[in-house]
């Protein structure tokens, strides 16, 4: 699905305004949250996934306390 959209002025921001078939898509409604990731072919917009983050602020953690034994396992 490719959509063009605009780029608006809200306040001192800017934003987009999604159509509701990509709502639909993204399985979202007003007051839900996105999460927006750089991907290789640009960025992505998904659906806020809270359990997610707080498993991936964990495993940072153990990959910082970690960083010497995980660059040995890299060799």
């Amino acid at each position: 699905m490719t959509k063009p959209l605009k780029i608006i002025k809200i306040g001192n921001s800017a934003g987009v305004i999604l159509p509701k078939e990509v709502l639909a898509r993204l399985r979202v409604e007003l007051g839900d949250e996105l999460s927006v990731n750089e991907a290789p072919h640009g960025i992505e917009i998904r659906r806020h996934d809270q359990g997610f983050e707080e498993q991936m602020k964990t495993a940072r953690e153990v990959m910082t306390r970690r960083r010497n034994a995980l660059r040995e396992l890299a060799k």
